[in-house]
């Protein structure tokens, strides 16, 4: 007897998560004393917590405290501190009330997915784009529609490319800066397109979880600065330094504050409490997540200096986040096969280009630069020698 598998069964792979394995296996199997792998391919930080958290965390833990559900919406000293984010950061007053802690980034795009579309539904967004987007749409029965974008846009999508869609979208998602591309969106761009999203009826997603990490003159904006109807997706996992925590929030328009807390109380009842205090003191840690930002940029500089050099020289602009995104068509057109050489050969993991783009991805890589300081310069040097440059 067969038994029915759910459509949602049928999202494909997050192929970051296997390179990933691939990575950890090559790294076992290697000798006393070899080279160890580059972790070039996740972007997850190489540092810990910032201490202020880590410490908050302890100290809850031992207060005896149960630590059990919160609200659905979070601990509200937390919600608090987020809203004086938005004020200190951005300069707007976004009340409490329409802020929602998460279950991370992750747990927040199924919620606003659910509550601002219905099954059919299309949603439109640039490709590249981080997998998980067209991936959790598709499970939830909504059609994604990608919008393939190149260096003339900066891998982003134009106000220009969105008027020509016929039919319109029913939403959008953006991401500035983005992954893989590193790219970000002018504030005048985000203001263009923010309000023809709500003048057309189109709702827009932001997602915001690389603020904090621009690099240049390119001004960060908030997509709530310029549209009420806009959902703000954001996470502690990147600028914050806290990946396995498991805590992102949503700032959500009046309309669907009640929906995404419904949802959220059947869905997840609420985020881990002691991982909600973490963050609460996380976020007046400044000066250690400059410090690990500053890192971060040593690191990037390096890379675009080193990586041409070695036969990688065709880059996105990296305006923030931690990826360069590298068009290598002139050394491969399977991504996926020279990333698996280039483990082995050079002990670099890096990710294909496959996983952001289903058309074009077999000719880019993406290299996350959030890893140790000393491993990202040694890549270069790693890759030269590997392509006998």
């Amino acid at each position: 007897m067969s038994l029915k598998v759910g459509r949602g069964a049928e999202a494909p792979p997050f192929l970051v998560m296997d390179v990933i394995a691939a990575a950890n296996a090559r790294a076992a199997s290697l000798p006393a004393g070899a080279p160890g792998i580059l972790r070039m391919e996740v972007g997850q930080p190489g540092t810990a917590a910032p201490a202020g958290a880590v410490a908050a965390a302890m100290a809850a833990l031992q207060s005896g405290a149960p630590l059990g559900y919160t609200e659905a919406f979070g601990l509200p000293d937390l919600r608090e501190r987020i809203a004086r984010h938005y004020l200190e950061h951005y300069g707007l007053r976004v009340p409490a009330a329409r802020i929602a802690v998460t279950v991370g980034a992750s747990g927040a795009f199924p919620l606003a997915f659910l509550a601002a579309f219905d099954r059919g539904d299309r949603v439109a967004m640039a490709a590249p784009f981080y997998p998980p987007y067209a991936n959790i749409l598709t499970a939830l029965g909504m059609d994604p529609v990608l919008l393939e974008c190149g260096p003339e846009t900066r891998f982003q999508p134009s106000l220009a490319m969105l008027e020509k869609l016929d039919p319109l979208p029913d939403g959008l998602v953006i991401a500035s800066p983005c992954n893989p591309a590193g790219t970000m969106l002018a504030p005048e761009e985000l203001a263009a397109i923010a309000a023809w999203c709500h003048a057309k009826g189109v709702r827009l997603i932001s997602d915001e979880i690389y603020h904090g990490l621009s690099w240049g003159s390119v001004a960060e904006s908030s997509a709530a600065a310029f549209s009420e109807s806009a959902v703000i997706v954001n996470s502690f996992s990147k600028y914050w330094c806290m990946t396995g925590w498991r805590i992102g929030w949503l700032v959500l328009p009046q309309d669907l504050v009640r929906p995404v807390e419904c949802l959220a109380q059947n869905m997840f009842i609420s985020a881990p409490h002691v991982a909600q205090v973490a963050a609460r003191a996380a976020m007046d840690c400044v000066e250690e997540l400059e410090a690990k930002k500053a890192a971060y940029a040593r690191s990037r500089s390096r890379l675009l200096e080193g990586l041409p050099q070695a036969g990688f020289d065709r880059i996105a602009a990296a305006d923030g986040a931690f990826y360069l995104w590298c068009d290598v068509s002139h050394l491969t057109n399977d991504s996926v096969a020279f990333a698996a050489r280039m483990l082995e050969g050079a002990g670099i993991a890096a990710t294909p280009g496959v996983d952001f783009d289903r058309t074009r991805g077999a000719r880019f890589l993406r290299f996350s630069y959030c890893g140790d300081e000393a491993a990202m310069a040694e890549a270069p040097a790693r890759l030269s020698a590997w392509l006998g440059r």
